[in-house]
């Protein structure tokens, strides 16, 4: 597939929220793929607004950038926050450097221990409006290009406003049960995740691999099938091993 090819994926993805049974947490996994694939980064998050204002986090590409991710709410710095207050955009940060990452040194401290040396921040915006924004890292001193910068605040902007679409489609208060369902969801998968991983004796990222993979073939939810597994529904032999 070539990178328009992926790139139209990504926005037919996005085309797909127009639907009733949009799954929030699938689409921005899906995301995150797409990113990983189209800019050639190594990692990929995505923090949303919840209906109090406050940053969450909702997905991420793998498991090391999750814990990342959360270390930044938990200590109220980094890139993407900021980037989610000031609704500007920050490339090509180098997180060796104590000038660049002056006011997240704390921040910039774990990112490296977790291996990365580079980050961008793009706002999840449209118009005056920033719902959150989507960090990208990467274990290599490497700068996107000016292409590929579009290119991530392309892919921001529909899922943004992918994601406004399908809350203008739905009353207020299904608007607080979607984020409330969503970071329900993200707990039901953190429980799968580890459940699947302890019994396979895998990786926590191997884990939710194939618990995406057999809702894909089976045509069924994410969060579903994470909570069949919790419930003891689905059985782990059921599940096509990594």
């Amino acid at each position: 597939m070539t990178r328009e090819e992926r790139l139209l994926a990504a926005v037919i993805d996005a085309v797909d929220t127009l639907v009733d049974d949009f799954d929030l947490i699938d689409f921005l996994h899906t995301l995150c793929d797409r990113c990983v694939e189209l800019l050639d980064v190594s990692a990929v998050g995505v923090m949303l607004e919840d209906p109090g204002g406050e940053l969450q986090l909702i997905a991420a590409s793998d498991e090391h950038t999750r814990l990342l991710e959360i270390f930044a709410l938990q200590h109220d710095e980094g890139p993407c926050v900021e980037c989610h207050r000031s609704g500007i955009l920050r490339l090509n940060i180098d997180l060796t450097s104590p000038a660049e990452t002056g006011t997240f040194p704390v921040f910039a401290a774990r990112g490296r221990e977790s291996g990365f040396v580079t980050t961008h921040a793009l706002p999840m915006r449209l118009r005056d409006t920033v719902i959150g924004a989507l960090n990208l890292f990467d274990t290599r001193r490497q700068n996107l290009s000016p292409a590929d910068a579009r290119v991530a605040q392309a892919l921001a902007d529909v899922a943004t406003i992918a994601i406004l679409q399908h809350r203008t489609a739905a009353h207020a208060n299904q608007q607080r049960a979607q984020m409330h369902a969503a970071l329900k969801s993200r707990i039901a998968i953190e429980q799968a995740k580890g459940i699947l991983a302890e019994r396979w004796s895998v990786s926590v990222d191997d884990a939710f691999d194939a618990l995406r993979r057999h809702a894909r073939s089976h045509r069924l939810g994410l969060t579903l099938v994470c909570r069949q597994l919790i419930d003891g529904q689905l059985a782990t032999n059921a599940i096509d091993r990594p």
